[in-house]
């Protein structure tokens, strides 16, 4: 592992490029913050997938293509005078300083959840109007679910046992399926949302993160469909072609190969 100098260094070698990148090449001088908000969204959801491949070298070099980014944005904040690469570090150093006075200060906590309740606590006394405004508006659905369950419950509005919240899941989908027999659309749409929003809230209870969890079974669905289609390309078939029941044996051979 490299020193201390030795990251230092290299971080001051990558500033050093940024620099020359952004005088020197074309490409790199026209980006502005608002053509790299989606590069940068994609590098973070690479980076999500090595991180659920467990695989630590993508996940060393997704984490330097992150970096870049982080430098490219402070390199162009410079370049208006609003401000550089130390702002942020610094910002992110005081901010980390305000909120964990049981490390900095004479607070005293039992465990990490009171940990996070006393964050949600310090955001407000800094001048925050609502512990929710943390949830970013353009995260996907399911993670903005998760975060929502778990700012409000870092201020105690929470179920207090798993029970009760798989109780909740039961009534949500009881409620489901009598709106389907009602055939009324928008209140089955919205009582599918309350039952997708009870199982995050499960999930939360049983320490799974909803995201990665779906995300398994998505890599798993599509590692066993494309044994699958190599089955039936093997005998000379196409899926349009085989019946449920033949799929069903290619597919449960599958199940042998999933990854844990």
């Amino acid at each position: 592992m490299n020193s201390r100098e030795a990251q230092l260094q290299a971080l001051d070698r990558l500033i050093t490029i940024m620099d020359e990148l952004r005088e020197g090449c074309p490409w790199d001088r026209k980006q502005t913050m608002q053509t790299l908000r989606q590069l940068t969204i994609e590098e973070t959801y690479e980076l999500g997938d090595a991180i659920l491949d467990n695989d630590l070298e993508e996940v060393r070099k997704e984490l330097g293509d992150l970096l870049l980014h982080i430098v490219f944005y402070a390199r162009i904040g410079s370049e208006t005078g609003d401000f550089d690469l130390g702002d942020v570090a610094n910002g992110i150093c005081e901010k980390l300083i305000r909120r964990h006075p049981h490390i900095y200060g004479d607070t005293e906590v039992a465990d990490a959840e009171q940990v996070k309740a006393n964050w949600e606590k310090i955001k407000l006394q800094e001048g925050k109007k609502s512990v929710l405004e943390g949830v970013p508006q353009s995260l996907p659905a399911l993670v903005k679910a998760n975060r929502i369950q778990e700012k409000v419950a870092g201020v105690g509005f929470d179920w207090e046992a798993p029970e009760q919240v798989f109780q909740k899941v039961r009534e949500e989908l009881e409620e489901l399926e009598a709106e389907r027999e009602n055939g009324n659309r928008a209140a089955l749409e919205a009582e599918m949302g309350d039952v997708f929003f009870s199982l995050v809230n499960y999930c939360r209870f049983l320490g799974i993160n909803p995201e990665d969890a779906l995300e398994r079974t998505n890599k798993k669905f599509i590692g066993r469909f494309r044994f699958l289609e190599d089955r039936a390309r093997d005998a000379g078939r196409s899926l349009h072609e085989m019946t449920l029941e033949e799929m069903d044996v290619h597919w449960e051979a599958a199940k042998k190969y999933d990854t844990p």
